[in-house]
This record gives C-alpha cells, structure tokens and sequence, in this order.
C-alpha cells in the first residue's frame, strides 16, 4: 500500500512539473517590465535570457534619472505559440516637470532551463 501511495504522489509530482515548466511568458514579460520601471537589477537578472545578459546594467538602470516611473495599464498576451509576447500599456517617466510616455510593445521570449525569460524587442 506504501508504494502505491509512494508512486500516486510521484505521478502528480511529475504531472505538476510537466508542459512547458516555464508558466506563463505573458506574466514574464509583465515581471520583467515592472522590474525595469522599478531599476531592479537582481528580478532584471533572474528573468533575463542568456542572450541579453551584456546588456544587464544598461535595462537596471533605464530610468536611473527620471522619476515618477511607473506603468498604467499593462497587459501583456502571447502571441499563439509563438516566441512573441504583445504587450498594451505605457510606462510612464517624469523628466523635470514632464510626463513622457513610452508605449510597450512587442517582445521576444525564450525558455532556458524550464524557465520563461524576456530577450528583447520582438521583430516587427
């Protein structure tokens, strides 16, 4: 009876950690986002793909001298079963006493080592 519990338990263990192991891209690329609005490097780190890791410092420290940076109305879809995540909304950076919008847009996601991580601007 040990084992038949022991091996049900594995089974749903197995099933839990099967598909795509990466949950959603869509919710990638919003944590990216919000992590680059929020200048934090060690979530821009963690959900950055292997690709774009040279590029570290400068998407950490993008809005390093505005303030007021924040995003309205996000939502962000992947595209089919593409590699593509098309986001709406805007982040928005005050520069001395005004507002400058920044459109979000549509950006490319890979999977490495089971984990979805945001690669850059999406190829028009």
């Amino acid at each position: 009876m040990k084992k038949i519990v022991f091996l049900f338990m594995l089974a749903l263990i197995l099933a839990a950690c099967g598909g795509s192991g990466g949950g959603d891209p869509a919710q990638t690329v919003e944590g990216y986002m919000q992590a680059k609005a929020d200048a934090d490097a060690e979530t821009i780190s963690q959900l950055l793909c292997s690709e774009m890791e040279g590029v570290l410092e400068r998407e950490s420290r993008t809005f390093e001298s505005v303030s007021g940076v924040h995003i309205e109305d996000m939502a962000c879809e992947q595209v089919g079963d593409s590699q593509v995540v098309t986001c709406q909304g805007k982040i928005v950076a005050t520069y001395g006493t005004e507002d400058t919008e920044f459109p979000l847009a549509s950006y490319r996601v890979v999977e490495e080592d089971g984990e979805w991580k945001w690669c850059g601007e999406a190829a028009p």
